[in-house]
């Protein structure tokens, strides 16, 4: 173990986060029998990218930072969407909007450590760290699939190329963990478990309004 207990529990308690989201979105699929995108999935999601972050960080982990980097302010995106900011005071979404710029900012601020911490870190070759940050792309591109998709439509979905490159992303971040012995990436990618089965649904469904047109 190369970090202490807590820096561990905290990440344990990010990926917990992203875990109870998922949860409920699966069972809201599961009870409407079609992919849902409820709005506590997102809140959710954003509180879980800032614990990640503080993780990422204090784990010297550049995968970790990349990964959370790439859906960040999709979440707030589809927050805004479903009008859920209209009850929040704005100080809270000005300070969520420039946390990812703090961090920004501590990186530029000693831009040499950050290179000999984070990408040179011994603990994790070369190799590793691109394979973990492809991992973290794949995974996190989703969201980015999933704002083009929902933005043409002007509503949040999650639709089926979503759950695709969320199962693909896991399975990589999954092997990343294992081999970095980092027990709180693996385990918390249980969540792959509930994104094949929302594949299935959105599979399922795609096939219903096929055969709706066809009858239409």
């Amino acid at each position: 173990m190369d970090s202490p207990s807590w820096v561990y529990l905290l990440g344990l308690v990010g990926m917990g986060v992203y875990g109870v989201r998922i949860l409920i979105q699966w069972y809201l699929s599961e009870k409407s029998k079609q992919v849902e995108s409820p709005g506590i999935y997102w809140v959710l999601s954003s509180m879980g990218a800032v614990i990640l972050y503080i993780y990422g960080w204090l784990r010297r982990d550049f995968s970790i930072i990349f990964g959370e980097s790439v859906g960040y302010y999709i979440y707030m995106w589809n927050i805004g969407i479903l009008g859920l900011y209209k009850k929040v005071p704005r100080i809270v979404i000005v300070i969520q909007a420039l946390f990812p710029l703090v961090i920004l900012g501590l990186i530029v601020h000693d831009l040499p450590t950050f290179i000999d911490t984070f990408l040179h870190n011994e603990l994790v070759p070369p190799a590793l760290l691109w394979f973990g940050i492809t991992g973290q792309f794949v995974y996190e591109i989703r969201s980015v699939y999933q704002l083009v998709y929902s933005y043409k439509r002007k509503a949040s979905y999650l639709p089926l190329g979503h759950w695709i490159l969320a199962v693909i992303g896991s399975s990589m971040i999954i092997a990343y963990g294992i081999i970095r012995h980092d027990w709180v990436l693996a385990i918390g990618q249980f969540s792959i478990v509930f994104s094949f089965r929302n594949l299935m649904i959105s599979i399922a469904e795609t096939k219903r309004n096929k055969l709706k047109q066809r009858e239409e």
